[in-house]
């Protein structure tokens, strides 16, 4: 059998290189913030207590509630149209009290955009919430719109606790990478480049003098 030549196998490696590079650029990454307004007082609550056991009332820690919010998402932390804040969003969802020991929330929500550059288009964020930390961290487990396969996190930071005036604001970075429809066909097309490379060297390197 000939011996592969050095130059052929360094070519084949620079183009399986190549691809995998290419596939990996398919995906984009975007980080951004958001305020999340959870306000459970005054005339218009956007978070209502929808269940509770029979001890989540006499539980030091609410356990066993669950509550569903339709939570402005805003560009400051002010309320929309105080300052140079508006609402770009919805946080909508539940979150339930499920720590016996701590205020430990299990948020299951998406954040729908409405306005601004991501109008359009969500983010389905699930994970534990300790509210009681300073950074709080969740995971993107999927989207819509210019989101679509979209994974990553959420970095929860409260502003303001609410104690005062039944608001609470939460700061909330987004890191997220996403992979369009048009990207996933230029992967699958690079998928395929990456095999083809692989059957002409296997081919190659089996062929004799």
């Amino acid at each position: 059998m000939a011996s592969p030549s050095p130059f052929l196998l360094l070519l084949l490696c620079l183009t399986a290189l190549w691809l995998s590079s290419a596939a990996d650029d398919a995906a984009g990454f975007t980080t951004f913030k958001v305020y999340f307004h959870d306000v459970v007082g005054g005339p218009s609550p956007t978070a209502i207590r929808i269940a509770q056991a029979a001890s989540s009332n006499t539980s030091s820690t609410a356990f066993g509630a669950v509550v569903a919010i339709d939570d402005p998402l805003t560009t400051g932390p002010q309320r929309a149209g105080t300052g140079t804040s508006t609402e770009v969003g919805r946080a909508q969802g539940t979150y339930t009290f499920a720590d016996q020991k701590t205020f430990g929330l299990l948020m299951t929500m998406n954040f729908v955009f409405t306005a601004g550059e991501h109008n359009g288009s969500s983010l389905a964020i699930l994970g534990r919430n300790e509210v009681l930390s300073d950074i709080r961290e969740m995971s993107i487990v999927g989207g819509s719109g210019k989101f679509r396969m979209a994974r990553g996190y959420v970095q929860a930071h409260t502003i303001d606790s609410g104690a005062t005036n039944g608001e609470t604001v939460v700061q909330y970075t987004v890191n997220v990478v996403t992979t369009n429809a048009s990207e996933q066909g230029g992967q699958a097309k690079h998928l395929e480049g990456r095999k083809a490379v692989g059957t002409l060297a296997s081919c190659w390197l089996g062929s004799g003098d």
